[in-house]
């Protein structure tokens, strides 16, 4: 959350809009979205986000998450590279 936090402030302040200008058409408060930018806002919802983002230019888009290796691929490529070496 903090990363969205921080891209919507960027783009908030780069299109000159405050806080308070931001959430008022929104129907959120100041604190609101103080909390959204600062990622210690508990929960937001998928809707106010995409309203939240389409408000200072930016899109919320989703895409699958890449298999994490298990530790036992991990070790075979370290494996692999110091013999490469």
């Amino acid at each position: 959350m903090h990363e969205i936090g921080s891209l919507l402030r960027g783009a908030r302040k780069a299109k000159g809009r405050s806080q308070e200008e931001l959430a008022k058409p929104l129907g959120m408060s100041r604190a609101t979205i103080s909390a959204i930018e600062n990622g210690t806002v508990g929960e937001i919802g998928v809707r106010k986000l995409m309203a939240l983002c389409a408000a200072v230019g930016l899109s919320v888009q989703v895409s699958a998450v890449e298999k994490r290796p298990t530790l036992f691929e991990l070790r075979e490529e370290n494996r692999a590279l110091k013999t490469e070496s």
